[in-house]
């Protein structure tokens, strides 16, 4: 049997604010399999964005341990940190987070600099991905230059650029019409097809429906990983 990509157990996080305590997540076992594609959905502070936090190693728990490709990052360094995310995860974000004043393509190679690839092999690679999301034609673009879904779609790029195992999604399509918020997430339910773990944060029923299952979280507490009730929207 394959182990889990993640799994996490009694996973818990406390905040402190002056001498109060804010327990934005407690207590949580679950696993995600290798290839799933997991919505995490709840309503606003319920823990969800916490949980991602932590699922992308920008956060350590207060307790628990989270294994992530069977290896425990719980209570690693910044540093480990950071080599784990630059090396297992992409991240997508609602707003897009790509730099204003480089194109598409130096956006897209920043996460190779990071990893000390050679220019040239950046090059190809950035440019290798951006065809992968439809924008081969666009690279030399400023953000500006692009439309909404566009951007995205070069967030998506970069997140790919190190062959990640896993892309975490948060709220990514929050700031896109529905005809776009579409194509973006059969984008990433293509890119899963693949082989590759999302999980995507979302606080709607129709976009949680994209994904094979749903975690529920309430007041800080996974209260149900099923699937969603929803079939998928047509595109």
């Amino acid at each position: 049997m394959t182990s889990p990509l993640i799994r996490t157990v009694g996973l818990s996080k406390i905040y402190r604010l002056g001498v109060e305590e804010v327990h934005a997540l407690q207590d949580v076992h679950t696993e995600i399999g290798r290839g799933e594609f997991v919505a995490v959905t709840g309503p606003s502070g319920s823990g969800k964005s916490t949980f991602l936090n932590l699922l992308g190693c920008l956060d350590s728990p207060t307790a628990g341990a989270y294994f992530l490709d069977g290896r425990d990052v719980s209570h690693l360094s910044a540093d480990e940190l950071a080599a784990v995310r630059n090396g297992k995860i992409g991240f997508v974000f609602q707003t897009f987070n790509l730099l204003a004043r480089t194109t598409a393509l130096e956006n897209v190679e920043l996460p190779l600099r990071y990893a000390g690839l050679s220019r040239a092999e950046r090059h190809r690679r950035a440019r290798e991905m951006l065809e992968a999301v439809g924008l081969g034609d666009r690279w030399r673009h400023l953000p500006s230059q692009l439309s909404g879904g566009q951007q995205q779609r070069v967030a998506i790029a970069r997140a790919l650029a190190n062959s990640p195992v896993l892309i975490l999604a948060d709220e990514p399509t929050g700031a896109l019409d529905t005809r776009t918020s579409i194509e973006i997430l059969e984008l990433l339910r293509r890119l899963n097809e693949q082989g590759i773990t999302i999980v995507l944060v979302t606080h709607e029923p129709d976009i949680a429906a994209f994904a094979v299952r749903a975690l529920r979280f309430r007041d800080g507490r996974l209260v149900s990983g099923e699937k969603p009730s929803m079939e998928h929207p047509a595109a």
